[in-house]
């Protein structure tokens, strides 16, 4: 079992610079404690996401740590050129010398898409051959191709990834439609929600993935070559009552700025959530087990609980959001690190 990390990077209602300071010396926290790899998020036009261009804040992470393995979850590819994906791919590898894994995706919500001229009902056939493209463009040094919405003739490609043939790709979906795309083309897979649907999702993928014969790029350190992860919120306290005392306001804030945009959009439908199951509360949350909040052994009990479940061999952890406070985040994470990980890392 291995650990990574996640974040939206959300507005905390403090300034941007310290907001930006703060993550990147949770960051060094860790790659120091051996977590396999910091994941980030892309939203655009909400207080969701700090960070809408990934490949700056990528940048920075590559330069303040040194093990820990870095990428975006996901790159919205209907909303970039393939040859300006290709180099900022290839940039960041070398950067980070060879941390690189890229999720990739056509982004969830209508809104954001719509504000960038991309209908949402074809932003999965654009995803699609973005990604065909791009695949191609890092493994030649003359680009050629020929689809719906790209064409390329003869291209010159300068730059080259560190890893080869490419970084590997990761693919993230909350729906089993997604999931079974992941599996069908062997992408390292990520899905969240409560535990009845992620565990349809994951066992979508599998299925997939076993039919496609594996993984395009194995990952060695992961049993059966692929990346299956599942994401959680996870707030450690030394009791029960004080993982919730932080852990509450922080989720409650994270949950509204889900729905952010639907509300400043006058769509007041909020039971959906863009498809994508979630709790209306802290409360509700824990109780469908995309939240896990408590003592150290309340935390390792519901983990091991969740990794038998699911058939998980990753655990994205997502420990410090909202208007939480660096020391409370801080805090939490020590108590994860020193009496949580290492009973993880038996599973």
């Amino acid at each position: 079992m291995k650990i990574g990390l996640f974040d939206h990077v959300e507005y905390g209602e403090r300034p941007l610079t310290e907001l930006f300071d703060e993550r990147l010396q949770f960051a060094k926290l860790a790659d120091d404690a051996g977590f396999y790899c910091l994941h980030v998020a892309e939203h655009h036009q909400t207080p969701l996401n700090m960070v809408p261009v990934p490949g700056v804040y990528l940048g920075a992470l590559a330069r303040t740590t040194k093990n820990i393995r870095m990428g975006p979850l996901v790159y919205l590819l209907p909303l970039y050129s393939p040859l300006r994906m290709i180099e900022e791919i290839c940039m960041l590898d070398h950067l980070s010398h060879g941390r690189l894994d890229v999720g990739v995706g056509r982004g969830v919500s209508p809104y954001e898409l719509k504000f960038h001229k991309v209908v949402h009902d074809q932003s999965r056939d654009i995803f699609i051959d973005a990604f065909k493209c791009i695949s191609t463009g890092l493994t030649t040094d003359s680009l050629s191709y020929k689809g719906e919405n790209y064409f390329y003739e003869k291209v010159p490609i300068a730059m080259h990834p560190l890893q080869q043939p490419h970084p590997p790709f990761w693919y993230a979906s909350s729906s089993e439609i997604g999931s079974v795309w992941g599996g069908d083309h062997g992408l390292h897979f990520v899905t969240l929600g409560p535990t009845p649907s992620a565990k349809a999702n994951i066992e979508a993928y599998r299925k997939a993935l076993a039919k496609r014969g594996g993984p395009v790029q194995p990952k060695s350190e992961f049993s059966g070559g692929a990346v299956i992860g599942v994401m959680r919120h996870v707030f450690v306290g030394e009791t029960d009552a004080e993982a919730h005392r932080f852990g509450k306001p922080a989720m409650d804030y994270h949950l509204g700025n889900m729905n952010w945009l639907r509300v400043n959009q006058g769509d007041t439908n909020l039971t959906s959530r863009l498809k994508i199951p979630h709790g209306e509360s802290f409360e509700d949350c824990l109780a469908n087990g995309s939240v896990i909040a408590g003592s150290p052994a309340t935390v390792r009990a519901t983990i091991e609980k969740h990794v038998k479940e699911l058939g998980v061999n990753y655990l994205v952890t997502y420990p410090f959001m909202g208007t939480m406070s660096l020391a409370d985040a801080k805090r939490s994470f020590a108590l994860f690190r020193d009496e949580v990980m290492p009973h993880l890392a038996k599973l």
